[in-house]
């Protein structure tokens, strides 16, 4: 059957341009069979218990344009996106889950945007809401990334260019680093410089989420977030602050160990599916696409 070999063609090439070529047919007429297998796999989708979601939000065009994805994090699929990232295209995509998933679900990971909490506690109020480590880490390498553009700009003023190329250095795991990298850094000395007393408490923090208990990882916190707040980095006190706001929903991390990674490498494969298809025309080709490729959907005829 032929939609049956257009949908594996369409798989496999990931490019819309190279499966319209092979089977000679056009970008509307590549969409439509995409549409209407994704229809099918939605009709067919078996309504099971889901135990924990992750709602994220991913760039789709140019001038602050977004979606918001919510997606199974066992199982790896996304559920459904909603065009925007605002409170009611959370509430759209929470209220569309059955009775049985919202009973369900013990936890959602989410960013420490409000309009996540406020829409999960008005829909899924028996669910645990938990801010998810990797944009926490996002936040404070943020932090380090301005306190070092800021002395490094200072610091060129005066012919000091010590600081020159290694924001990088500065923001990525030292286990990750070359040797040269780590040669580099070494060299560095970290504590006469701002950025690396912002680094510092970067790093520590990663101690965070290695405690087993929650009262013990509370200790923790307590600890840093003095340290932090007593630092003089502006960044890194704005960051600290937002922590110690956000902590009853940070803590709930230990009960669950969730984390939105699964999510982010979601979000890596739908900018894969936006770069392949070199811009969509609306969002409906958008959606449709990363539901094809995605959403675990049987979409064969």
């Amino acid at each position: 059957m032929f939609v049956k070999f257009a949908i594996d063609v369409i798989k496999a090439c990931g490019n819309v341009s190279d499966a319209a070529a092979l089977l000679n047919l056009s970008w509307d007429e590549i969409h439509l069979i995409r549409k209407k297998a994704v229809e099918r796999g939605l009709r067919r989708r078996k309504d099971h218990k889901i135990k924990y979601l992750g709602i994220d939000e991913k760039s789709f065009r140019r001038g602050r344009k977004y979606i918001t994805v919510l997606n199974d994090l066992q199982r790896q699929t996304v559920i459904e996106v909603k065009e925007g990232k605002s409170k009611e295209a959370v509430t759209q995509l929470l209220s569309s889950l059955s009775k049985k998933v919202k009973r369900s679900c013990e936890a959602v990971a989410v960013d420490m945007d409000p309009v996540f909490k406020t829409a999960i506690e008005k829909n899924l109020p028996d669910a645990d809401i938990v801010h998810d480590k990797f944009h926490i880490s996002q936040y404070l390498n943020e932090a380090v990334a301005n306190i070092w553009k800021d002395e490094n700009r200072r610091l060129r003023r005066v012919n000091n260019e010590t600081l020159s190329g290694t924001k990088f250095l500065w923001l990525t795991n030292q286990e990750n680093h070359s040797d040269k990298q780590k040669e580099a850094f070494n060299s560095l000395k970290v504590n006469l410089y701002k950025v690396g007393k912002g680094w510092q408490r970067k790093e520590v923090f990663r101690l965070f989420w290695s405690f087993r208990y929650k009262g013990n990882a509370k200790k923790f916190f307590k600890r840093w977030y003095f340290w932090a707040t007593h630092s003089k980095l502006k960044p890194i006190i704005k960051v600290a602050k937002m922590l110690n706001k956000n902590l009853k929903f940070i803590l709930t991390y230990f009960a669950h160990r969730i984390t939105n990674a699964g999510s982010e490498s979601i979000n890596s494969s739908i900018q894969k599916i936006k770069s392949n298809a070199r811009g969509f025309r609306n969002f409906d080709f958008f959606r449709v696409a990363i539901l094809f490729h995605l959403g675990g959907l049987d979409v064969y005829p």
